[in-house]
């Protein structure tokens, strides 16, 4: 198939090489330069967001937040400038659902079809194709899609309409927010009181605090691993999508509204761009104590 592929970032470069590995033709377009590795594989330039939608029948789109899903699609040379008559769009990123609703909406319009399809899973997610995928859109285009889908993720989901998977990948980024504070409390708590925290994580993995973020962000934040699998500047973004939209439904969460306070810390002590298991920074800070992995 003609596939396009709109932002090479760190998830973006392996999940558009997962297509060009399924034998796919491949257009991409991205800030600053394509990666060697998908020119190797033969992903063709493209220098505009147009040249990719006219060059492809799909259209997949991975970039930071809303303003920039709506640059890549109305602004100048963006894909709404070519015909979108029998043409896909698959918006990846993680963005307002509300504005999902009224993106989808106008490239219906257009002559369009439209699939917002969130992920989850980090960088290691996207580099062995085990992706985490919360889709929103009508079922025959979602099935249309769903083998490309398949060559980039292993749990795909279709949550409901328009806009419903990036409602489902707030309500993902609200436990993930949580969790890595409970994590970053737990060993905070184990380690200043003497504990090895290393044994401590190894001895609740085996019971019911166990979970996926123990064990990995629990890894990082003992060895103080903090390189980016997802940073805390766009985790922070997702958390401003889940306090906004609690506002408007007239609902409270006052947990999810302390983890924006940490990650609003650590953003302000200059650590925006570090993993968001970095979050336990702003705890250590709070506490004048680092965990530290013992000799």
């Amino acid at each position: 198939m003609k596939i396009g592929f709109i932002g090479l970032g760190i998830m973006g470069t392996p999940m558009a090489g997962h297509i060009l590995a399924g034998g796919h033709q491949l257009h991409v377009n991205t800030i600053g330069d394509v990666p060697s590795t998908l020119l190797s594989a033969g992903a063709k330039v493209c220098a505009t967001a147009r040249e990719v939608a006219a060059a492809s029948d799909i259209i997949f789109i991975m970039v930071p937040d809303t303003p920039h899903v709506e640059e890549v699609l109305f602004a100048e040379n963006g894909c709404s400038e070519t015909d979108l008559h029998n043409k896909i769009i698959v918006d990846m990123s993680s963005i307002s659902p509300i504005e999902t609703k009224k993106f989808a909406e106008k490239v219906r319009q257009l002559g369009g079809e439209y699939l917002d399809a969130p992920v989850s899973g980090g960088e290691i997610g996207a580099q062995q194709a085990s992706l985490t995928i919360m889709v929103g859109g009508k079922p025959e285009v979602f099935n249309q899609v769903k083998p490309l889908l398949e060559l980039m993720g292993k749990n795909i989901t279709l949550v409901g309409e328009n806009g419903d998977g990036q409602t489902c990948k707030v309500a993902n980024q609200i436990i993930v927010a949580l969790t890595i504070e409970a994590v970053s409390e737990a060993l905070l708590f184990a380690a200043k009181a003497g504990a090895n925290p290393e044994k401590v994580k190894n001895a609740l993995m085996g019971g019911f605090a166990s979970s996926r973020i123990l064990e990995v962000h629990g890894e990082r934040i003992i060895k103080r691993n903090f390189e980016p699998g997802f940073k805390i500047a766009l985790h922070q973004k997702d958390l401003k999508l889940a306090l906004q939209g609690a506002s408007i439904l007239g609902i409270s969460l006052p947990n999810t509204a302390t983890c924006q306070e940490l990650f609003n810390s650590c953003v302000a002590n200059g650590r925006g761009h570090l993993d968001h298991s970095a979050m336990v920074n702003s705890l250590e800070l709070m506490a004048n104590y680092k965990i530290n992995h013992p000799a």
